[in-house]
């Protein structure tokens, strides 16, 4: 196990030009890889620091943040098998220094010198368990104005544990009078699930969640298509 970031700290004391990892820390990775041995990286962090260069080299990753002084059970309790990771990232986990692309840009920011290449997603986060989805449904394809959307999925442990999954939906509105988000997170679900064990999992889909905010200053909802995603699935509706 090799663990690497930044000690703790509060307000200023914590400011810092750098993203990346100090080159010290850097070079200790790098010289561990040539041992040909697995690597299990903590990261102990305030906020993200770019590893892009080391990562390739770890067999697997635990962002801990700053966990506080029960931390180092927590973290062992998760390394030995104890307790199975369910986290998710609530951000976009950067490559790059200057990688602040954030999961739900617009279109007109993502071109040849400006791309979403986190290092993990927005929602990334792996457990010692695999996850199958399926059978994404729609009971609509239209709704009006008044209308919602019923929105179901099948999830199943296809691992060899028990554990549990966040299950969440992103919106497309893939036409609007301004630029819109690639997509946007409208429903998030966690649920538990037993080895081999499977769930259908329901999200309602309600107008107020397709609205923005207009070129008037004003939230409004503007008739068009829609796309749901969940996971690698996905299906298409219109607001009439």
């Amino acid at each position: 196990m090799l663990c690497l970031g930044e000690k703790a700290y509060c307000e200023s004391p914590g400011n810092i030009n750098d993203l990346n990892l100090d080159e010290a820390q850097l070079k200790l990775a790098e010289e561990l890889s040539k041992t040909g041995k697995p690597i299990i990286l903590v990261l102990l962090e305030g906020r993200p620091r770019v590893i892009s260069r080391i990562e390739p080299w770890m067999n697997s990753v635990f962002v801990a943040m700053l966990p506080g002084m029960e931390g180092g059970r927590a973290i062992a309790d998760l390394i030995f098998g104890d307790y199975n990771p369910d986290g998710k990232l609530p951000f976009s986990y950067p490559k790059y220094t200057n990688g602040f692309t954030t999961y739900d840009h617009k279109p007109i920011e993502e071109f040849s010198e400006n791309q979403y290449t986190p290092q993990w997603q927005f929602g990334y986060g792996l457990s010692y368990s695999k996850f199958e989805y399926s059978n994404l449904q729609l009971n609509k394809t239209s709704i009006d104005s008044n209308g919602e959307i019923k929105v179901s999925v099948t999830v199943k442990n296809i691992g060899s544990k028990s554990a549990k999954e966040t299950v969440m939906l992103f919106i497309s509105d893939l036409v609007g009078s301004v630029s819109r988000p690639v997509k946007q997170l409208k429903g998030i679900s966690k649920i538990s699930l037993w080895q081999g064990a499977s769930q259908v999992v329901e999200f309602t889909i309600t107008p107020d969640q397709l609205s923005f905010i207009g070129r008037d200053n004003k939230r409004t909802i503007e008739a068009g298509d829609f796309k749901v995603s969940i996971a690698d699935l996905s299906s298409q509706f219109r607001l009439n």
